[in-house]
């Protein structure tokens, strides 16, 4: 009996493994794709909150980077890379090195240059097209096809809206603009805005002179104010006020080839979609000759137009 009291009691304790082959494997997978969906309508709300001229921005981006190249931004060339082909050398290639060199060889910015200005010569042929169709499929618009005159210019691509004897886009010596003038700026405008390009107004006049002119308004008042009228039905429909760079009123200094000073044909609105070079000369002139005060007499001082 003492013996038996003295033996250890032993617990043998049993571990029930019956729901041990389905682990914790699911939670894992629950979250890879809980994390996907929320990716999935985080990219849907993106997408649906982004503007279209933005959209075609990040197009453009993709399809054209050496823009982004030579001109800057935010995602290349700014870093101090160790990557080939990163840093501030726009010279040097891609992470591109040849057999027996040992470093990258550099890339000819003229032909970059080239190749940038025949995308851009391409993109706005492409405008233009779209211009004279949408001017073609709009009911309005289709009768006053005539006098709207596109083409490509060294500056970029040209639209002018002309007059016609019978059909002025402007009653005589004023700026306010007629309802098919106004439908039709708006539906340029629309356009406009879905490329990345900036743009010039300038109003032009025939050669009669304006009652009072020696006194006081004139044909280029009256001129700087019809492209400032251009701009603002432009706006309404829908393009952005940033993408402006001039609206100049030229009165009748610049008349329409071959017409005579007095032809109605004389009396438009020019709208330039500027290209980059001559946008860069623009931008350039402008910063290097800092405004002077210009007498109210001269005519240079009416003809320019400050967006309002």
């Amino acid at each position: 009996m003492a013996e038996e009291s003295q033996r250890p009691i032993i617990v043998k304790r049993i571990k029930k493994g019956g729901h041990g082959k389905h682990g914790g494997a699911w939670k894992i997978a629950y979250a890879d794709f809980v994390t996907a969906m929320m990716a999935f309508f985080l990219l849907m709300w993106l997408l649906g909150s982004v503007t279209k001229g933005d959209l075609k921005g990040i197009s453009d981006y993709f399809n054209t980077p050496l823009k982004t190249a030579l001109m800057g931004g935010s995602s290349t060339g700014e870093a101090q890379s160790v990557i080939p082909g990163g840093g501030t050398d726009l010279s040097a290639s891609a992470g591109q090195v040849h057999k027996g060199e040992s470093e990258p060889r550099p890339r000819d910015e003229r032909e970059l240059e080239a190749e940038l200005e025949a995308r851009e010569a391409a993109r706005l042929a492409e405008l233009k097209d779209r211009i004279e169709k949408a001017i073609e499929a709009n009911p309005l618009l289709a009768p006053f096809r005539k006098q709207i005159l596109v083409d490509l210019t060294p500056e970029g691509l040209r639209i002018q809206i002309v007059d016609e004897q019978n059909r002025p886009m402007f009653p005589t010596g004023s700026s306010n603009l007629a309802t098919y003038t106004r439908d039709l700026l708006r539906e340029i405008g629309t356009i406009l805005n879905d490329v990345p390009n900036r743009v010039s107004l300038s109003g032009h006049t025939d050669a009669a002179s304006f009652g009072s002119g020696d006194r006081g308004f004139s044909n280029w008042e009256l001129s700087a104010e019809r492209a400032n009228s251009a701009r603002r039905e432009m706006i309404a429909g829908g393009m952005a006020d940033a993408k402006v760079l001039r609206v100049v009123g030229l009165a009748s200094a610049v008349g329409f080839p071959g017409a005579a000073p007095l032809d109605a044909v004389n009396r438009r609105i020019s709208i330039i979609v500027l290209n980059r070079k001559t946008e860069k000369a623009i931008t350039a002139e402008s910063a290097a000759s800092p405004a002077a005060p210009i007498p109210a007499s001269t005519g240079a001082a009416s003809s320019i137009s400050t967006a309002r």
